[in-house]
């Protein structure tokens, strides 16, 4: 039986997930349709415009995403006390940014009919908003307001009905740093894997590139949740920048020639510093969806995640112990 939702999303145990959305059938979300000769390639623009936006709209960040031709991949980071320090007029405007909300709440971030609300009206407006306030802090709102809208625009183009993914998108839980960062890796490497793209930077409409070409002018995006070299906290992502485009950069190599000896000592420092054996990572790195269920992590964090839910099953441990230790 599918698990659900809600025991899959414990921000309790992390606020850090790993979500995938995959096409029906031979639906295309971009790429160039081999049957048909048809290029969706614009699509692309499409997923990374809406996520960005959304981003910006939500309390949910963006550490890594990829947009492939039939299924994208992020790993976001829910800041839900970020949602609970807004004002009731921030939570509506966030929310107008992507929703159409009520004409009492339009009413309510328009300064000048905002004064003729009666106490009545006010009432309704702050319960609408602490709703709304959930919700900009909910991961499965997030995706949906991500997918319906590509959805929509797809079968709008194509001029057909219908469901265009194959269900609810997949989730998994990023436990702790070393499966945050082999996720993200993951994830930033899916065009070199695939054949899209024979470099990172050369990835388009991925988080790798946009770091890559920010880190050329001494900055990081906006957009993405930022790196730092300091223990991970709410703001930051547990590791320098660096650090983490030299290992992408590495890795990528070591996966794409298979020479693992391609990887020099000098990237060593972070898998060290993770206790993470360099197999272990190129592993990881190759399959990180497929090595575990809903929960990722060290053995340590799968077992500490299981006692809180009170399930006594743990999924992938086998794995979690083998790849990333106890």
């Amino acid at each position: 039986m599918p698990t659900a939702r809600k025991q899959l999303v414990s921000l309790q145990d992390t606020p850090f997930y790993h979500c995938v959305s995959r096409c029906v059938r031979r639906s295309f979300l971009c790429g160039v349709d081999t049957y048909t000769g048809i290029s969706y390639e614009h699509r692309r623009d499409w997923v990374e415009k809406r996520l960005l936006a959304l981003s910006d709209a939500f309390s949910i960040d963006i550490c890594a995403f990829a947009v492939m031709t039939n299924h994208t991949h992020l790993v976001l980071h829910v800041d839900a006390p970020k949602a609970n320090a807004w004002s009731t007029l921030d939570v509506l405007h966030r929310w107008h940014r992507v929703f159409a909300g009520t004409d009492l709440t339009r009413s309510y971030c328009d300064d000048d009919q905002r004064d003729n609300l009666t106490q009545v009206e006010l009432n309704q407006v702050k319960r609408k908003a602490e709703l709304y306030r959930t919700r900009l802090a909910d991961l499965s709102w997030f995706m949906r307001s991500l997918n319906e809208y590509i959805a929509r625009e797809a079968n709008k183009e194509d001029e057909c009905t219908g469901r265009f993914w194959e269900g609810r998108f997949k989730s998994q839980a990023l436990l702790d740093e070393q499966a945050l960062l082999a996720c993200m890796a993951y994830v930033d490497l899916n065009p070199v894997r695939s054949g899209i793209a024979t470099t990172p930077e050369q990835s388009d409409y991925t988080s790798i590139q946009m770091r890559i070409r920010a880190a050329l002018q001494g900055k990081q995006p906006q957009q993405l949740k930022p790196f730092d070299a300091n223990e991970l906290g709410p703001h930051t992502l547990p590791c320098h920048l660096n650090d983490y485009l030299e290992l992408v950069e590495f890795t990528g190599r070591a996966i794409r020639n298979d020479k693992r000896a391609a990887i020099p000592a000098s990237s060593d420092t972070l898998l060290q510093r993770l206790d993470i054996d360099l197999d272990s990572w190129l592993e990881l790195t190759e399959g990180f969806e497929y090595q575990f269920c809903h929960l990722a992590g060290r053995l340590q964090s799968l077992q500490h995640c299981r006692q809180t839910d009170g399930m006594h099953r743990i999924r992938g441990s086998g794995n979690a112990k083998r790849l990333l230790g106890t």
